[in-house]
């Protein structure tokens, strides 16, 4: 089990068995797997379904429009504890999740190291995320190392409906499809809860909204959990107003600001997804465009270093003096978004805020203005402001709609203001490895944890844990670490095996 040394915001980690790091084995592991069965399962999911694929990610137009809560479904095992929009797409599905599997390798040691060990066995986890083959293999990576699973998404529009066919015909109770209505989506939360029939004790949440919801209806349930993972900046902040108020019953683990979430998933993510998403949508070029960027967080930075590199001419708006003065030095103009609204060809939120981008911007905007936004809410752009009997909504594509003004003027509306890269395209699953194994191990840690070790907190991940993650992905580029000297480590203060940098460190 799990230890804690003393000093920082979290109590200090002594890596289990499980989590000693041996490069030489497991490059060697995850080269014969590739060779095995990757590359032959990659190239027969890619050569058959490739065009099934991009479909799945931004279409619905081959799928009945039947609601899936219509109909009695049940996989091949006969098992109906689930609702999706079609089982029949569970094969597809599978070949979705291979293909995740071959650059998700940190999951994939995760299994092999702590399977036998069943450090989850007894857990039973309530998950709230985007459904997609990424998260699949988190959770089926859950599920080997002893977890009992129950999922809905966080959002509306970025559901795989083939990987949640898949994760249903294994066995995990999924309630989730492509373009819930925002009643449909809280139905489905109620029905993965399943307070009737199950009792969970562990929480996934991405966003908050399971959590809330289970904090909301079923108080009694929120108070037997052993603890809660978040993931989001909106859901985080929903955490702290609980534990301010005295209202935080449980231990809640801080993913979204460790650094393994912070500078992979925010900022290497969003650096090559935002221009992906964008693409597919619009067909745009960004050659000389004129961009805002609202909001200079890890998600600013990389929507921002991608639409530069592009020749994109791009400003950037911020409350943050330190984040301002950051995006200066990176050769960014810093301006009030009133300042440049008329001029500006495309606008992307990534604040977390509400209301950033007002009606009063919308008016202002020129014709054929791209809005789009890569903060996991729909809040930042005001959008109940443009639902009025004056403006005419026109959809064009799946996830596009025309937003036009009585004298012609038109804006180009991304995925109803809610989160781009997921709802329009796909994301890297290197980088979801990333955070798929921090949350992983943020779960086992709150679980296996003695009691009293937590108290109704919110927490950190501790150092030495966000290294052992990077520490699981090196081998992929086959990165060699270099090893501290008795000598150098004794100089230096600090263990030769980690972790190497103090809490209060900023990458």
């Amino acid at each position: 089990m799990a230890k804690w040394d003393s000093g920082g915001s979290s109590p200090a980690f002594r890596q289990p068995q499980w989590m000693q790091i041996q490069f030489t084995d497991q490059k060697k592991d995850f080269n014969k797997r590739l060779t095995k069965t990757g590359r032959r399962s990659l190239s027969r999911s890619i050569s058959q379904s490739s065009t099934d694929s991009y479909s799945s990610v931004c279409s619905d137009s081959s799928e009945d429009e039947s609601s899936p809560r219509d109909k009695l479904q049940k996989n091949s095992k006969g098992l109906s504890d689930f609702c999706v929009k079609n089982i029949k797409q569970a094969e597809f599905g599978r070949r979705e999740i291979e293909i995740a599997q071959q650059e998700m390798p940190a999951l994939m040691v995760l299994r092999k190291r702590a399977g036998g060990e069943k450090p989850l066995a007894g857990a039973k986890v309530l998950g709230c995320t985007h459904i997609t083959a990424q998260t699949a293999v988190l959770i089926e990576t859950l599920s080997v190392l002893g977890a009992q699973c129950r999922w809905a998404a966080c959002n509306i529009f970025s559901t795989q409906n083939a990987v949640a066919a898949a994760l249903a015909e294994q066995g995990t109770s999924v309630f989730a499809w492509r373009g819930e209505s925002e009643d449909d989506f809280w139905w489905c939360i109620d029905q993965c809860v399943g307070a009737e029939i199950w009792q969970p004790n562990m929480i996934l949440d991405d966003g908050g909204d399971l959590t809330h919801w289970i904090y909301k209806k079923h108080p009694s349930l929120f108070k037997k959990l052993k603890g809660i993972v978040e993931e989001s900046v909106t859901g985080i902040y929903r955490l702290y107003q609980l534990s301010k108020a005295g209202k935080l019953c449980v231990p809640a683990m801080n993913v979204n600001d460790s650094v393994t979430k912070q500078k992979f998933d925010n900022l290497y993510c969003c650096k090559e997804s935002i221009v992906d998403g964008l693409k597919r949508t619009t067909d745009v070029m960004f050659g000389g465009k004129q961009v805002v960027v609202c909001g200079y967080g890890e998600v600013g930075k990389g929507c921002c270093a991608a639409l530069k590199a592009l020749g994109a001419v791009v400003y950037v708006t911020e409350v943050d003096p330190i984040c301002a003065l950051q995006a200066c030095m990176d050769g960014f103009r810093v301006i009030k978004l009133s300042e440049v609204i008329r001029q500006v060809d495309l606008v992307i939120t990534c604040t977390g805020n509400k209301n950033v981008v007002g009606r009063e911007h919308l008016d202002r905007m020129k014709n054929g203005c791209i809005v789009c936004n890569m903060g996991h809410s729909s809040t930042e752009i005001e959008l109940a402001s443009l639902r009025t009997a004056e403006l005419r909504w026109e959809r064009v594509r799946p996830h596009v709609d025309h937003v036009i003004w009585p004298d012609g003027k038109r804006i180009v509306l991304l995925a109803e203001g809610r989160l781009l890269n997921l709802s329009c395209s796909t994301v890297p699953s290197l980088v979801l490895s990333i955070t798929a194994t921090t949350q992983a191990l943020a779960l086992i840690e709150l679980y296996s944890a003695p009691e009293g070790r937590y108290k109704q907190d919110v927490y950190l991940l501790p150092k030495k844990m966000d290294e052992f993650v990077a520490s699981l992905h090196l081998p992929t580029f086959d990165a060699h670490l270099t090893e501290l000297s008795d000598e150098q480590a004794k100089y230096l203060g600090i263990s030769k095996h980690g972790p190497f940098k103090p809490n209060y460190y900023r990458y």
